[in-house]
């Protein structure tokens, strides 16, 4: 009887942890997002217009969001889908506030590392290599294109 009335009180307060406020803030480009959390959020816009999100003002632009109470709930029930499609519009499941952090800094600098690169590609009078002698070796007007598509290509899958 005792784990019974062990099991009985372990599943109400389960159940009553997976219900709670769910709160909505729009971003700056008009998307709305669903949190169930009232820690503060703050977003900006960068240079390249893309959107940016963290739990602390990583950037002089970042504003800190409107949190409106939208219901009683879950994100699940909320957003309509599965519970990690609702928590990757804010986190990755089972990901720390300091985690999501350290990984925004991480896209951020290879993002930005890989469109100096793309940039300095576009404005060189002539890409070459240096092969084994520390010798440079111009590359012809179709390499120099492709590795100019392939350089583009990498840049825009990092700054997603």
């Amino acid at each position: 009887m005792k784990k019974l009335i062990t099991i009985c009180t372990l599943l109400v307060a389960l159940s009553a942890a997976a219900r709670a406020d769910i709160w909505k803030w729009v971003d700056p480009l008009g998307n709305t997002h669903f949190v169930d959390t009232v820690r503060p959020i703050y977003t900006w816009v960068d240079e390249l217009g893309k959107l940016h999100y963290a739990d602390h003002p990583e950037h002089e632009n970042a504003v800190s969001v409107q949190l409106v109470w939208h219901s009683t709930g879950s994100l699940v029930e909320t957003e309509g889908g599965d519970e990690e499609s609702a928590a990757s519009g804010y986190a990755y499941p089972g990901e720390t506030a300091e985690q999501r952090a350290e990984r925004k800094r991480a896209e951020a600098y290879y993002c930005e590392r890989a469109t100096e690169i793309y940039e300095s590609y576009l404005h060189a009078p002539q890409l070459y290599k240096t092969n084994e002698k520390g010798e440079r070796e111009y590359l012809s007007k179709a390499d120099a294109a492709k590795t100019i598509a392939e350089t583009r290509a990498k840049k825009d899958e990092l700054c997603k």
